[in-house]
């Protein structure tokens, strides 16, 4: 299932969502946010500001306990646990902060893991093989296991794995934290730039603000509790 294509809806659209601990404060209280297809959108805040529980809210982690989470015109915080897990392993696609990678498998391996929760697409393989090929990965070094690859080249299985399933929506959780800053701008334009060109819209959240060059659209926490919009 791929879902950018349809422009009818926002990527992701959040209506009065709002998350506490138990015994605590509202954690985020956030009265609305559209993004629209294609759009790329840099969240930045102090750490313990929710940007993770943001990020872990709209991949279907936790639940939200009050407001809406739309996805590309379907209500995802309203499905059973088993249809969100259908809707994030088709329309969400993940960078992590650790990367993630599995040790053990190998560099194909990696990125079509990421295809056997969503039905094993008859095209999973040979798309594969063109986000490594155009993420610069010598096809020698697919059958490597991904211990055996520099970080930089880890970094660019992580994008591939996230993107293999065209998302609609490209979540990125402070994936350059430990980089220097060549390697950190090298990322972020071979990140983004393979999201452009698959229409994919992105959220990438850190406490860096430095980031923000690579970004038209820009909010802090403190903009999105008080409803500004990304414009």
């Amino acid at each position: 299932m791929t879902m950018h294509t349809n422009p009818k809806f926002p990527a992701l659209e959040l209506k009065n969502l709002r998350f506490a601990w138990p015994g605590q404060a509202p954690l985020l209280d956030i009265p609305h946010l559209v993004l629209q297809p294609g759009q790329h959108l840099f969240v930045y805040g102090p750490s313990g500001s929710g940007k993770t529980t943001l990020l872990n809210l709209l991949c279907g982690i936790y639940r939200n306990q009050q407001g809406e989470i739309w996805l590309k015109g379907t209500e995802a915080s309203a499905l059973s646990d088993r249809k969100r897990d259908a809707l994030r392993a088709t329309a969400i696609g993940v960078v992590f902060q650790q990367l993630n990678l599995i040790p053990y498998l190998t560099v194909l391996q990696n990125v079509l893991l990421i295809s056997t929760f969503a039905g094993k697409p008859d095209d999973a393989e040979q798309r594969a093989k063109e986000l490594l090929g155009r993420l610069g990965l010598p096809e020698h070094s697919w059958q490597q296991k991904a211990t055996e690859l520099s970080v930089g080249q880890q970094q660019r299985v992580a994008i591939a794995r996230a993107l293999l399933n065209q998302p609609a929506l490209l979540i990125a959780d402070e994936p350059t934290s430990a980089l220097d800053h060549k390697h950190r701008d090298a990322f972020m334009q071979l990140m983004l730039s393979e999201a452009e060109q698959a229409g994919t819209t992105v959220i990438f959240v850190s406490h860096d603000p430095t980031l923000k060059a690579h970004f038209r659209l820009q909010l802090d926490m403190e903009q999105l509790e008080r409803g500004v919009q990304p414009c």
